[in-house]
């Protein structure tokens, strides 16, 4: 009898595995579709192309005045990407934390990942002098991007066990580094036979711009069917709504974020060290377009090499964690990350050089990222996943908002890329330092949760 009794119990727990294996996969692809976001808006085409419209529309001495403010052209796009990110510190927390209260985080997912889709689209019609079109598309696009993002971060701890959290992580980011970059190597090819096929520059790049928004819209449909709704993990109190209780949560977050110090000092580690990592990502193009003289087709290729070779370096750094655990695989990136920086200011100079500093880039940049947020997923409280993940999206892939304003500083007053791009060195420095002082078990044992064999 006993042994009838257990095949039910077996068969469901196979049905569950294969159904928890379903989600894995259709939540690696939202990661394949707002990447293309990342690579072809964010980090190759609008930097250059932003900045050539601001120049158009600039007066006398090169600054343009939006809002009667007076701005440099060349630091025009880094201040919009600031921008954008502070309205993120601002409303994704609230958003977190009303996620908690809620068994719709697939809905504001989905709600999110089209608005910004749409607004990416929207950027064909970027052209002349009409600087202030391209701000205000980017500034809704990036809120967008950053808002479904903590909605599908959230969804990390309720497909995963701890012990899959590095592993799961990591075949997200590697698979966005291939959606993206093949997306990207679509829209190199058009941009380099835009004159045989009777359009210009410009307009190819109008065009990748809107492609990457049809992309992000096109396969967020696959996790969007892939993923369940899964229940909420609080209740609503009688007289509460999801909007007030989002702003009553958020100042409840801030409170109880003392009980985790450990997690705390985490967090502002990561904020630290991976605004610089976002803000080398954002600007590079730029500071190769504007610093070195290279053509576009050369920017994009090296960004290219760097989608695929991330692939691996995030695959990579997966074996290095599981070596010597995940804390001290992400130490030895942004050891690397440190001294990339003082290679770009000291010995950059030629397209051969830009193409080695997109090898290290790769090599690092997927392993930094993906075990930062499956170690962070450990220190979280169960039951306030969505909220502390919307602390942590302020600085996740393509947002950063003290990184590009301390660039644009720097380049405005020193009026000197290699400074501008040296200055982000303390914000690697200051990270490494914190992260050396976390305790990551500790730290998932506070939060009440299980910490992996080796962290």
């Amino acid at each position: 009898m006993n042994q009838l009794n257990a095949h039910p119990t077996s068969g469901e727990q196979l049905r569950e595995l294969s159904s928890k294996r379903r989600e894995q996969r259709g939540w690696y692809f939202y990661d394949w579709a707002n990447s293309a976001f990342y690579t072809t808006v964010v980090t190759v085409f609008l930097g250059p192309y932003l900045t050539e419209v601001a120049k158009a529309a600039a007066g006398e001495g090169g600054f343009v005045y939006p809002l009667g403010i007076k701005v440099d052209v060349e630091s025009f796009f880094p201040y919009v990407v600031s921008l954008s990110v502070l309205l993120q510190v601002l409303f994704l927390p609230i958003l977190g934390a009303m996620s908690d209260y809620s068994h719709r985080k697939k809905e504001m997912m989905a709600f999110f990942a089209y608005l910004g889709s749409f607004a990416t689209m929207g950027m064909y019609f970027l052209q002349g002098t009409n600087y202030l079109l391209g701000g205000a598309l980017f500034l809704l696009a990036n809120l967008s991007f950053g808002a479904s993002v903590v909605f599908y971060n959230a969804y990390l701890p309720d497909i995963s066990t701890p012990e899959e959290r590095d592993s799961v992580s990591s075949k997200g980011w590697g698979i966005g580094y291939i959606g993206g970059g093949l997306l990207l190597a679509l829209n190199l090819a058009l941009f380099q036979r835009a004159g045989s096929l009777g359009m210009s520059e410009g307009h190819a790049v109008r065009i990748s711009l809107a492609s990457a928004g049809l992309w992000w819209a096109v396969f967020t449909l696959i996790p969007l069917f892939a993923l369940k709704k899964h229940q909420a993990v609080k209740a609503l109190a009688a007289g509460d709504n999801l909007f007030t209780v989002g702003f009553k949560q958020l100042l409840h977050t801030l409170g109880s974020a003392r009980k985790y110090p450990q997690t705390l000092i985490f967090l502002i580690a990561y904020l630290l060290y991976n605004d610089g990592i976002q803000t080398v990502i954002t600007l590079a193009t730029q500071f190769g377009s504007r610093e070195i003289g290279l053509e576009i087709a050369t920017l994009t290729t090296v960004i290219l090499m760097v989608q695929f070779v991330a692939f691996f370096g995030a695959m990579f750094f997966n074996y290095i964690a599981k070596a010597i655990g995940a804390k001290r695989a992400i130490m030895l990136s942004l050891v690397i990350w440190t001294g990339t920086l003082i290679y770009v200011y000291g010995f950059l100079q030629t397209k051969l050089h830009f193409y080695i500093l997109g090898v290290i880039i790769a090599i690092v940049l997927g392993g930094s990222q993906a075990l930062s947020r499956s170690v962070y997923s450990l220190m979280i409280p169960k039951g306030q996943e969505a909220e502390y993940f919307s602390l942590y999206e302020v600085s996740d892939k393509g947002t950063s908002w003290l990184g590009p304003l301390v660039f644009g500083l720097a380049r405005q007053f020193t009026s000197s890329y290699r400074m501008a791009i040296l200055s982000l060195i303390v914000f690697f420095f200051a990270g490494l330092v914190l992260l050396s002082i976390v305790n990551v078990r500790k730290a998932a044992l506070e939060a009440g949760n299980e910490a992996p064999a080796k962290v």
